[in-house]
Parts: C-alpha cells; sequence; structure tokens
C-alpha cells in the first residue's frame, strides 16, 4: 500500500524555504564586512539550512508538548528562545555562509 503525501505539509516546507532568504538587506548590512567563501555558502544551502528547518520545527513541537510544565515552572520566554526562537534565527535570519555565533560574535568560518 502506498502512502500520499499531504499536499498542505509539502506547501508549508516549501514556504519556509522559500522564506529561508527573504530579507538579503538587513543581513548584508549587519554583516558587510565579512564575506564566506562559496564552498561555506553551498555547505550552508545544502546541508545546515535544511537541518536548521528541521531542528526549527522539532523545536516548535517540543516546545508545544512542553507548554503546560513551562507554564507551571514559569519559565516560558527562556524555553520559547531555547527551543523555538534561537534555531528559528539560525536557520533564517544570518546570511548564507555565515556561521557566526549569534551570542559572542566569533566566526567559525
Amino acid at each position: 500500500m502506498q502512502r500520499k503525501t499531504q499536499p498542505w505539509l509539502f506547501a508549508i516546507v516549501l514556504s519556509v524555504v522559500m522564506l529561508a532568504g527573504a530579507n538579503p538587506a538587513i543581513a548584508s548590512e549587519r554583516y558587510a564586512g565579512d564575506t564566506p567563501s562559496p564552498a561555506a555558502m553551498a555547505a550552508d544551502m545544502l546541508l545546515v539550512r535544511p537541518l536548521g528547518v528541521v531542528a526549527t520545527v522539532a523545536g516548535v513541537a517540543i516546545f508545544a508538548v512542553s507548554l503546560p510544565f513551562s507554564i507551571l515552572g514559569d519559565n516560558v520566554p527562556a524555553a520559547e528562545e531555547q527551543l523555538v526562537l534561537k534555531p528559528g534565527r539560525f536557520t533564517f535570519a544570518r546570511p548564507l555562509g555565515e556561521f557566526r555565533d549569534s551570542f559572542t560574535g566569533a566566526s567559525s568560518y
């Protein structure tokens, strides 16, 4: 028996991938002096960004499951930051090929 792919799931994944580079002006303004290598850009686009999308989706799912416990523990903002916002920023808000640590400013290339 063959399983059919849900068209809405494909649309969501496609939308997320297309939004990955939605605002290059902000990214280029922020890191104007650094230019990553073409190899770093290719590796980012082909390997790191798809894994970032998976991490973001998994983080949202884990956040949704843990939300009742986070509310009881009064740490919803911390859980949201670590499980949803941090992977989302890594995936969608940094320039292609730039692996800069958002907290220390250290570059990995």
